[in-house]
């Protein structure tokens, strides 16, 4: 049995991003906006200006990770002496002094994966700007471990809150977040966005117009 497919785009419909009714394509003038008639959401074959969102959002991530990796990520002080700690080195403490799980929690969740992240975002806006056709599939893979890894991406700012507030309890050491703390959860939080702009449809329609 042969099976055929179609997409809704193909078929002259569209689905409304609030309640996923599909509906015949309005026509509409250029300026005047169609909305759900069910919902009342306003309605977009594709989110509008997906890949220059997601372009800005990318690049102001990267330009977030340099203050966020240079500037200490926390401020200790304890009997007199004042030290701050970067994530790379506090990473090297915790390798020097046994601790290899948690330096590799902490630069799996502060270095690589945003690295990653940046990564497979640039990839996926590349393919599709070049109209790339090869693997649409694994492509559309990576889009959903982008989202899905996101929510991970914070676990050093947790690793810090928890810290200090321990720290906190004591009165002969003090422990604060750094200003390297606001630029990573900048980084994590703009990332989670640019994921979120990017219309993995994308990836479909130029497989689409060219088969």
């Amino acid at each position: 049995m042969n099976i055929t497919h179609s997409s809704a785009r193909k078929l002259g419909l569209v689905s409304c991003q609030a309640c996923h009714l599909l509906s015949r394509t309005p026509k509409t003038r250029s300026h005047e906006a169609a909305y759900c008639p069910r919902c009342g959401e306003e309605l977009h074959p594709r989110k509008p200006n997906s890949l220059l969102r997601t372009w800005a959002l990318v690049i102001a991530a990267m330009v977030f990770y340099v203050p966020a990796n240079v500037l200490p990520m926390t401020i200790t002080s304890a009997l007199g002496s004042v030290s701050a700690d970067t994530i790379m080195s506090g990473v090297i403490y915790f390798m020097q002094h046994g601790s290899w799980e948690i330096a590799l929690v902490i630069f799996t969740a502060s270095v690589f994966v945003p690295f990653l992240k940046f990564g497979i975002l640039i990839y996926l806006l590349l393919s599709v700007q070049f109209k790339s056709i090869k693997r649409p599939k694994d492509r559309t893979r990576l889009y959903r471990f982008t989202e899905a890894i996101g929510r991970w991406s914070m676990l050093d700012i947790y690793v810090v809150t928890i810290l200090v507030a321990l720290v906190k309890l004591g009165f002969l050491a003090d422990i604060e977040a750094g200003p390297a703390a606001i630029y990573f959860a900048a980084v994590v939080v703009t990332t989670m966005i640019a994921a979120e702009s990017f219309d993995p449809r994308l990836i479909w329609d130029v497989v689409e117009d060219k088969s």
